[in-house]
């Protein structure tokens, strides 16, 4: 059965939807992004009644100042108490609950690595992990694709051989081509967020699975640098593993990568 529900975070009403299961492992879906608690194409809704059909209960919810929750929406650094009111009315609204698997898509899998810590939450699902830092931007301007998304992007073009009839025919922008090119031949530098996210992951203290789309232009920048010194601690812990699949969907809406993530998210709650 799914029920409305709700809980209180520093002075503001947060709404948030339980369905109901008696296993007690349960599943916390983060909230990231300014995406509403049913997720993309209600991605986030659907999965939670796939669990609760297998008897997993599943707890979803509005961050501060996103849909149908009081407040201000600070942005996912600010999400720290949010997380932690999340945490504990999961705990409160199905108290047979022993083991919390929390998983996160996007900037949410960057908050909850980073607000995890005290909560006691048992295993993190990070999806996409988000490390790109936009400079000198205004917040309703598009981040830019990363060099390593770029760089793919071309790639795959190369292998195409109508691409070389588009650049014959000139269908293809030569000064546009030029600049990506040039993009695309830079070297992405590590972010202060991605070298804080290395951080927060190797600080933790509990098991966790990193979820790559890995066509995603998203998740090619967490690659990038995935691949840097900034991780080389958290690329050899035992507890910490990075799994793959070959998609360019960021909140994994085709069919097979949706059972792919079930699969992962099913695996945590059974470990």
């Amino acid at each position: 059965m799914r029920r409305m529900t709700g809980f209180t975070c520093e002075g503001a009403w947060c709404a948030a939807t339980l369905d109901e299961g008696n296993a007690a492992p349960g599943l916390l879906i983060v909230s990231g992004g300014n995406e509403i608690r049913s997720g993309a194409h209600a991605g986030q809704a659907a999965m939670a009644a796939h669990f609760a059909g297998l008897g997993y209960p599943v707890f979803r919810y509005d961050r501060r100042g996103i849909g149908d929750s009081e407040g201000e929406n600070g942005g996912f650094e600010a999400s720290a108490a949010d997380i932690s009111a999340a945490v504990a009315a999961f705990r409160a609204e199905a108290p047979h609950v022993t083991r919390i698997i929390a998983f996160g898509n996007c900037d949410a899998a960057t908050s909850l690595a980073f607000f995890h810590a005290g909560l006691g939450i048992d295993r993190r699902l990070h999806a996409n992990p988000w490390v790109i830092e936009a400079s000198g931007q205004t917040a309703d301007e598009p981040t830019p694709p990363s060099a390593a998304a770029v760089r793919a992007r071309y790639w795959a073009r190369l292998k195409n051989p109508r691409s070389l009839l588009d650049l014959l025919t000139g269908k293809i922008d030569l000064r546009k081509l030029a600049r990506g090119l040039k993009t695309a031949a830079t070297n992405d530098a590590p972010s202060q967020l991605a070298a804080r996210l290395a951080h927060a992951l190797g600080q933790s203290t509990t098991p966790a699975t990193i979820l790559i789309a890995e066509r995603d232009s998203t998740a090619l920048a967490f690659l990038s640098a995935w691949a840097s010194a900034d991780f080389a601690a958290v690329r050899s812990r035992p507890d910490i593993h990075l799994e793959r699949i070959d998609s360019a969907s960021h909140s994994f809406a085709d069919a097979a990568s949706s059972a792919w993530l079930r699969q992962q998210i099913a695996a945590a709650l059974n470990s």
